[in-house]
């Protein structure tokens, strides 16, 4: 089977080609009961598959030199319910029950995921093709309260200079 040509994607699959790329971000981690406060450093790295109706996200997260936490992040357009996804599997070792889903809003793509424990929202917000900025916030069960986890800004790197994936 031939992977169909990018230019033959849905306007909304052609959207989310804006994350793939190699990108090094500088983050701002909040105090949480996953981490302490602090700074991180990240590597993403991101690739179409199927001829560009996925994008496979790698993560991970550095903090005093080592990796911190890691994610795969693998992100689609569901025709049918009219919304991007999001299936997330990280280093913490939480198994989504279901995908994230959301919209763009302009330039910002925002996705939601509830769990038990409470939700989750990740906003990416793409000002240009070699900058993103991304905000993940935690609502825990039981709670009206968002509270931010960690946000950074990412910038476009050369595939090679990411070692390690």
């Amino acid at each position: 089977m031939n992977a169909a040509p990018f230019s033959s994607l849905s306007a909304d699959h052609q959207r989310l080609q804006v994350l793939v790329g190699a990108w090094r971000g500088e983050e701002e981690i909040s105090g949480t009961q996953w981490a302490d406060a602090g700074t991180a450093t990240s590597e993403v790295l991101a690739e179409a598959q199927f001829g560009g109706l996925i994008v496979v996200q790698r993560y991970r997260q550095r903090r005093d030199g080592t990796v911190s936490f890691g994610s795969h992040n693998v992100f689609g357009f569901d025709q049918q319910n009219n919304a991007v996804t999001m299936h997330q599997f990280d280093s913490m070792g939480f198994v989504p029950v279901a995908p994230a889903t959301g919209m763009w809003n302009g330039n910002e793509l925002v996705l939601e995921r509830s769990s038990p424990r409470g939700a989750a929202r990740v906003t990416y917000g793409f000002d240009g093709a070699d900058s993103y900025r991304m905000r993940l916030q935690f609502k825990p069960a039981g709670s009206d309260a968002w509270q931010d986890v960690v946000s950074g800004i990412y910038r476009r790197v050369s595939p090679s200079s990411i070692n390690g994936f």
